[in-house]
């Protein structure tokens, strides 16, 4: 049943990203004051590491790694034992979490965003700076700009970026409302 739902999540947001309008690529990332706002909480707590428990999916947990100044990295998935990352959670073993979530999470529902320069999810390279990349269940992205390298349309292409930044947007707002809670 908790795979019809999780099927049913994806075809939803699908059909919504389908609806909204293309993002351009000057615009600016709802996700950019999310990951910012996150990066400065993180370094006025002195962390480099947060999890929590996903608010809607199953057994599902979101987790994070900031490395100050140049990158977050964010990871999202359902997790098989989830009696053990509760345990890691209650002891605020975050760093933990992260890596249990990028190394034996449930495969199919593993999102990872890397975030270079802990700014937001952007859908093409800036002049001489480094790109963001994403994992959505299984399939890598690069976003840099250059759909017809990694074989998409342009369409195609942006519809990923939108799917990517939705889904960084949620885990930053869930990573955020835990941060502020334990503040």
């Amino acid at each position: 049943m908790s795979n019809a739902l999780y099927r049913l999540r994806g075809i939803c947001l699908t059909a919504v990203l389908l609806l909204v309008p293309s993002v351009t690529f000057g615009q600016a990332p709802k996700s950019a004051a999310l990951a910012m706002e996150l990066a400065r909480l993180m370094d006025q707590a002195k962390v480099d590491s947060l999890a929590v428990k996903h608010p809607t999916l199953p057994d599902g947990y979101i987790g994070a790694l900031y490395f100050p100044g140049s990158q977050l990295l964010v990871v999202m998935a359902r997790y098989s034992v989830p009696q053990l990352l509760d345990k890691k959670l209650e002891s605020k073993e975050y760093r933990d979490v992260y890596i249990d979530l990028n190394s034996a999470s449930v495969p199919d529902t593993k999102v990872f965003i890397s975030d270079l320069g802990a700014d937001g999810l952007k859908a093409k390279r800036e002049e001489n700076q480094p790109f963001d990349t994403a994992e959505l269940r299984g399939k890598s992205y690069s976003f840099d700009g250059d759909w017809k390298r990694a074989k998409l349309s342009e369409d195609e292409y942006m519809k990923q970026y939108q799917l990517a930044e939705q889904e960084y947007e949620n885990m930053l707002q869930a990573l955020l409302g835990q941060l502020k809670k334990t503040s």
